[in-house]
């Protein structure tokens, strides 16, 4: 790998560590404030909201500048969101904010791949990117259990910062910093010698070309499987963060700390899955780890028979291990197709409204039957049958492309083998 990738992995690793730590950090704000549950549920989907509303515009200014100096931006609209939860701003909409951060963000982190490395090694790079990325995941839901853990929390309110009086906002105050050291990162990203396309004096001339480019993607024969699953895969996952601290707080007795090392350990079997996808899968190959999926969903509803902590650290590896093996080869051949039919900016942002968009349906979902009385038990086997279902349709679907667009499939396959 080239150098600027190494930089790329650790700008990486220390916003989605701040991003992951300030979700636990949120959920127990949110809880210590007396906050109803729906609430804490929403915070999903309120993270997702920008990635929705902006994806027309995010990928074409990710495309018009540095991609180094875009995820500079973004870090600093993060640390902002954090401070306005210190003065005094509702929870929900401060951290809608960090997700306008992470909306323009997402573009440029994924874009910069494709314009620094060749196809053959997408699948390595997003290996490593994914592996990082979850091992953040990992360390972040555990900083921020530990950071709002009674003996933590007396340290840092230590200090007597002012307008800094609860546990929660002692930790907050903790993640600034990591936001800050990851946009010093940032700034040290190499230039790449991709040709720069302004954006257009007149913003709503990106709304056609945003629609074209969402159209172009899905039918594309092969963008469509990938962008499919990628899609499923991240509205469920995305929920299944909160859903998993109200399993383990209905199933374990478990408090926040406790359950965000649960987190952990799904995330810690994802990073394994990803690496492990990394090393075996190849990008005209990708398709072949649909069936995975259809397991991961199966194993998603058996979660709610599991009553010991013992069964289920290493079911929850198995698991998160699945979901790694399917995303890292499906979500490197949604880029190399999208790379090659619109450009890596707008490419990642159209994925990034339809994966965001699915959070934002199913957060929105689970919120409101939250407030109905949903249990936690509910809402896994709900979220299991789906991604068991939807899963089998796009496997069906696959093979529905092979048998009718033999020809398309083959010179599609034939590019995704090319190293240039």
């Amino acid at each position: 790998m080239k150098r600027g990738f190494y930089t790329i992995m650790s700008a990486q690793f220390f916003s989605s560590l701040a991003d992951n730590a300030l979700f636990v950090v949120a959920v127990e704000l949110l809880r210590t404030d007396g906050a109803p549950a729906w609430q804490a549920a929403a915070l999903v989907p309120m993270f997702a909201l920008f990635y929705v509303l902006l994806a027309p515009w995010v990928g074409a200014f990710a495309d018009s500048l540095p991609k180094g100096r875009v995820m500079f931006y973004s870090n600093a609209v993060k640390a902002l969101g954090c401070v306005l939860m210190l003065v005094g701003s509702h929870p929900l909409l401060a951290y809608g904010v960090v997700g306008l951060g992470a909306a323009a963000y997402s573009p440029a982190k994924y874009g910069i791949l494709t314009e620094l490395l060749p196809a053959s090694r997408l699948v390595k790079a997003n290996g490593w990117i994914e592996g990082l990325t979850i091992a953040s995941i990992i360390l972040g839901v555990v900083l921020g259990g530990q950071l709002v853990a009674p003996e933590m929390a007396e340290l840092l309110l230590a200090g007597q910062w002012p307008g800094v009086e609860l546990p929660a906002e002692g930790a907050i105050l903790a993640l600034i910093p990591v936001y800050l050291l990851a946009g010093w990162f940032n700034l040290h990203i190499p230039l790449t010698r991709t040709r720069r396309r302004p954006m257009p004096r007149n913003p709503l001339a990106l709304l056609p070309d945003f629609r074209e480019c969402n159209r172009r993607l899905w039918r594309d024969k092969l963008g469509q499987i990938s962008l499919a699953s990628t899609t499923l895969f991240w509205g469920v996952s995305g929920n299944l963060r909160y859903v998993v601290l109200a399993w383990a707080a209905a199933a374990l007795g478990y408090g926040t700390t406790k359950a965000a090392a649960l987190v952990g350990v799904v995330a810690l079997g994802t990073a394994s899955g990803a690496v492990f996808a990394s090393l075996r899968i190849r990008l005209d190959r990708a398709p072949r780890v649909i069936p995975w999926g259809i397991g991961m969903g199966v194993l998603v509803m058996a979660m709610n028979l599991i009553d010991s902590i013992w069964v289920a650290v290493p079911f929850l590896v198995f698991m998160g291990a699945l979901g790694g093996f399917l995303v890292v080869p499906m979500n490197a051949l949604l880029q190399h197709r999208g790379h090659h039919l619109m450009g890596a900016g707008r490419s990642i942002a159209v994925q990034n409204f339809n994966e965001q968009l699915a959070i934002l349906l199913m957060g929105a979902a689970y919120s409101a039957a939250s407030s109905w009385g949903l249990s936690a038990f509910g809402a896994v086997t709900a979220f299991g049958a789906t991604v068991t279902l939807v899963m089998w349709l796009i496997q069906r679907w696959y093979a529905w492309n092979l048998r009718t667009f033999r020809e398309e499939m083959s010179r599609l396959k034939v590019i995704a083998r090319r190293d240039k």
